[in-house]
């Protein structure tokens, strides 16, 4: 396993979501109301033109998250 940040993954990796780097406690809120928590399974599914935002694929819903908002996410590639 690679151990990285989710803005960092290509389009149609796999991941397991391991914790976050520092952040403020509202964003991290916001992030675990979105099902985004450590141990769960994150696809990445597109990228936009620029490469961002960046759409992943999260316990069967599609989230969208800002480039900036994906590397606070530290990952295991799978």
């Amino acid at each position: 396993m690679t151990r990285t940040t989710l803005d960092q993954a290509s389009v149609g990796a796999k991941a397991t979501i391991t914790g976050f780097s520092a952040v403020e406690t509202n964003f991290r809120r916001k992030l675990l109301a979105l099902g985004v928590m450590p141990g769960a399974e994150v696809q990445v599914m597109r990228l936009a033109p620029l490469g961002d935002p960046i759409q992943i694929q999260l316990r069967g819903a599609s989230v969208s998250l800002r480039k900036q908002e994906a590397a606070i996410i530290e990952v295991d590639l799978l």
